[in-house]
């Protein structure tokens, strides 16, 4: 098993920021990509990003490129969501999701172990 938690959501105006942040623990958290999902109600799971283990290689959904940036650190078995120029449509249930093997996947069934989430709402 490895628990994730998530913290950081809230509620923000169109524009503003949230950093999201995803605690893991119980394994080596470096051999683990990781991953963000999101869901908004009546819409199924989608991918936000992801970040490969050791590498760091990291890949996004069309629609946030350019807005987010995941990033990992190793030596504290975390992984953060910096989410810039938020818009209403961001407005969604965040969830953190470990996947072994390493390699990043925007496939939500490849991830083994997932958080509760955290919910983000952006006010227009």
């Amino acid at each position: 098993q490895v628990p994730l938690v998530e913290s950081g959501g809230g509620l923000v105006q169109a524009g503003g920021s949230l950093r999201l942040s995803c605690a893991a623990s119980g394994r080596t958290f470096s051999p683990y990509a990781m991953g963000w999902f999101r869901q908004a109600p009546g819409k199924e799971r989608e991918f936000v990003a992801a970040i490969s283990g050791s590498a760091g290689n990291t890949y996004y959904a069309d629609s946030v490129k350019g807005r987010f940036t995941i990033s990992r650190d190793n030596a504290k078995n975390t992984v953060h969501l910096q989410m810039n120029g938020l818009k209403p449509e961001d407005t969604a249930a965040y969830y953190c999701a470990a996947k072994s093997g390493g390699s990043n996947s925007r496939n939500p069934r490849l991830y083994d172990y997932w958080g509760q989430g955290t919910q983000v709402t952006v006010s227009s």
